[in-house]
């Protein structure tokens, strides 16, 4: 038997946002040295804000990439900045942190109402 709740499905969502956010980070980390490459990301409360007006059971987690605009580029045509995805890195992971939390909190809101019931 499987229990959800809509916020659970939330948290599941934002969990979803916040892992994609860490391997766009980690792939734009991963080709800082590589000729030509362009900084990618995509709108992480903008892409909530679209999970949270959307159909409760809809969890895909096709999210919008697209170039970031408005970054150095080096002589090579690369405008990766180590800084700057760092930053994005640990956002990512904090973000990720606080949906574990909020989910724990929401499973133990389940389990006590399930416990008061008996």
């Amino acid at each position: 038997m499987q229990i959800t709740t809509e916020l659970g499905d939330h948290l599941a969502r934002y969990l979803d946002l916040s892992v994609s956010e860490v391997k766009l980070t980690a792939s734009n980390m991963a080709n800082i040295d590589t000729p030509g490459y362009r900084t990618r990301g995509f709108d992480f409360e903008g892409e909530m804000a679209k999970a949270l007006s959307s159909n409760r059971s809809s969890r895909s987690c096709s999210s919008r990439i697209h170039d970031v605009d408005g970054l150095v580029s080096r002589p090579d045509g690369n405008n990766v900045s180590m800084d700057r995805e760092s930053l994005h890195l640990a956002e990512a992971q904090l973000k990720f942190r606080t949906g574990i939390a909020l989910l724990r909190l929401e499973n133990q809101r389940i389990m006590d109402a399930i416990r008061a019931d008996k």
